[in-house]
């Protein structure tokens, strides 16, 4: 079986069979291409990255010149690579995980690697095809994963840098409030559309990893300051906010609500669309990064840091770690049980009684 056949099969199987989210195929193709340059490199010489930056076999782009491209890439591949599946031996994949251990990479960098190439060979297994045993594949063993959380008292001099007298600010209060009252994933935030969420029942429906749904519940404080910032995006906006997203930008002029976007000569006005304004990952989490630094929190700041603050405050108000578990959405409850190793509201009270 050619090499190169093998991940182009397991990336449509992952895609189409498992359901896998893009970015998670997106990561596996990486892995498994960058794996294969390390044992064909004269590949990686070849000119391709004015075709397409990534190699990409699965993605069907709407542009369909592109997706040309992307399949004549395909076919060159498979002619210059005669690599067959079979001869890849336990000492290849020990050998470039020694590679990229010199490469400095991090330990949870370097088992993603090898995870990859356990759910690849699983397939290769599963589909008959001879190749090395999965379960030969062993992982580094890792040092306890450190959290980072915030406590009620920075959660208040966060939104104290907060002054609420622009839309922009209502809106970033509103942003933080829902993921600190939520637990939602970032990713998960930025797709909320106003239709998902009902603020008269405090609860609405994501869909998260694994394409699953599950219902998370607002607090009466974030409640208010969506309400807040939709009334007055309402009054900025009027008619004109026709967008979908819960949360957009609006650096934009709110009387010629248009983009401009050139096509050849020509510079073609269009209206702004939902995509033009959604706001982005990077985005939210460097706003949170900034209100942290000016409330002079040093600890290292992101929009998963509020996600953690949510689980630990739940936690330390004696939540069980079940109801955690479900509300964070974890598939394991070894996952939520590393909130146990970091706050325990039991614990300082049991050695204030017993230890003297």
């Amino acid at each position: 079986m050619n090499f190169i056949r093998a991940i182009d099969e397991f990336l449509i199987y992952i895609r189409i069979h498992k359901n896998l989210s893009p970015k998670t195929v997106e990561q596996y193709e990486r892995h498994l291409v960058k794996f294969l340059w390390y044992l064909v490199p004269e590949i990686s010489e070849f000119e391709w990255k004015p075709v397409d930056h990534e190699l990409v076999f699965l993605e069907s782009p709407e542009d369909s010149v592109k997706r040309s491209q992307k399949n004549v890439l395909k076919r060159f591949f498979l002619d210059k690579c005669h690599l067959e599946l079979e001869n890849v031996k336990i000492s290849d994949l020990n050998e470039f995980r020694l590679n990229i251990a010199e490469k400095w990479l991090s330990v949870k960098t370097a088992n993603a690697y090898m995870i990859t190439f356990r759910a690849f060979l699983k397939f290769c297994r599963k589909s008959g095809y001879e190749s090395v045993d999965p379960i030969s594949i062993d992982l580094i063993k890792q040092k306890d994963r450190e959290v980072t959380f915030l406590d009620t008292a920075e959660i208040v001099r966060i939104f104290n840098e907060i002054d609420m007298t622009t839309i922009q600010w209502k809106r970033d209060a509103a942003i933080i409030e829902c993921i600190y009252s939520t637990g939602l994933r970032i990713s998960e935030l930025t797709a909320l559309d106003k239709s998902a969420i009902n603020l008269d029942t405090r609860e609405f429906s994501v869909r998260g990893k694994w394409s699953k749904i599950r219902t998370v519940y607002l607090t009466d404080l974030a409640v208010e300051r969506i309400h807040t910032y939709l009334e007055e995006r309402k009054a900025e906006l009027g008619e004109k906010d026709t967008f979908n997203s819960l949360f957009i930008r609006h650096n934009f002029d709110k009387y010629n609500v248009y983009s401009k976007s050139v096509q050849w000569d020509d510079v073609i006005k269009k209206p702004l669309s939902d995509a033009d304004v959604r706001l982005s990952r990077f985005f939210i989490t460097n706003k949170i990064k900034e209100y942290a630094l000016r409330a002079n929190i040093i600890k290292e700041v992101s929009a998963h840091t509020l996600r953690h603050s949510f689980a630990t405050t739940l936690l330390t108000n004696g939540a069980d770690i079940r109801a955690i578990q479900e509300l964070l959405w974890h598939a394991s409850i070894t996952t939520t049980q590393v909130y146990t190793h970091i706050t325990n509201p039991k614990l300082k009270e049991i050695h204030g009684k017993f230890h003297r």
